[in-house]
């Protein structure tokens, strides 16, 4: 396994193993990974013949208070972590080689960006899609995979690959969960013993929602209720948002449908935390 952290560099070498002949798999992180990120890499070994994965803490898509700074690092160990299971080169690039003095490009997907996440978090997509752009650019990928975890991130990027006729095919992988229920994030080295427990309100209240689904209900507003009262039962739970949404145009839904998607953003003390589910099945989100 290779380490590159030149952006030049990485750029050659993906435009050579294209020449090559070679199929790249690709999997863009930011770190600390966990078993969902290597689930991920899993999948694109059995996909590509090179398998590149990226970490990068993208400071573009970093808000204001939010935990750029604090956000957790260990290039050791995740390189560790992505030799075990067959990683070929590991792309870690600086910000200052990313964004260099005078950068002013960016992408903006318009639209499926100002709900959610998007409207809690201005500016975040943004830079998410910037940054994806610029790896696409770079790793020159044939496939890149995603986690289901980050439902709007996904659709925000399939939008924009298709929009700009990237060729990249993009795959979105299902939720990775602890054997408890709470879906696997980076950000959850953050919790205390007791805040790991009251996270796992979100799982709990999908599962609900699924229930009451199964039994017949239809009403998103009574589903919805539901679910909030569910997890403000947790003493430090704080709510961003609960919605339901259809799957594709992530349109907020008043009657739940086959394409009804459970979208949640709650904070756990000072831990925002991100889990959602389809509606009318077992699976996970987008599955």
């Amino acid at each position: 396994m290779e380490i590159i952290r030149s952006v030049s560099q990485m750029q050659q070498r993906a435009l050579a193993l294209r020449a090559e002949g070679r199929r790249i798999a690709f999997v863009p992180t930011m770190g600390w990974l966990h078993r969902g990120h290597l689930s991920l890499l899993e999948a694109g070994r059995e996909r590509g013949d090179v398998l590149v994965l990226s970490i990068f803490v993208n400071p573009a898509q970093f808000g204001q208070g939010e935990d750029f700074d604090s956000y957790p690092r260990d290039l050791s160990r995740d390189a560790a972590l992505a030799e075990e299971v067959g990683t070929d080169i590991i792309f870690a690039p600086e910000a200052s080689d990313m964004y260099p003095r005078g950068y002013a490009t960016y992408v903006d997907v318009e639209g499926i960006t100002s709900v959610l996440c998007g409207a809690s978090r201005p500016g975040h997509f943004r830079g998410v899609t910037t940054v994806v752009t610029k790896l696409f650019t770079i790793v020159q990928p044939h496939i890149a995979l995603f986690g289901e975890k980050d439902f709007q991130q996904l659709a925000v990027i399939r939008r924009m690959t298709v929009d700009l006729n990237l060729p990249v095919e993009v795959v979105g992988m299902p939720i990775v969960r602890e054997k408890d229920g709470l879906a696997m994030s980076s950000r959850n080295v953050y919790l205390g013993a007791d805040q790991r427990w009251q996270a796992l309100a979100l799982s709990k209240s999908i599962a609900e929602a699924r229930q009451q689904v199964a039994a017949g209900e239809s009403s998103a507003a009574i589903v919805i209720e539901g679910v909030r009262q569910t997890i403000e039962a947790m003493p430090d739970a704080r709510i961003d948002y609960l919605e339901i949404c259809h799957q594709n145009s992530l349109e907020a839904q008043q009657a739940i449908d086959a394409d009804s998607v459970l979208l949640l953003a709650v904070f756990i003390g000072e831990t925002r935390l991100i889990d959602n589910g389809l509606l009318h099945t077992n699976g996970e989100g987008g599955s």
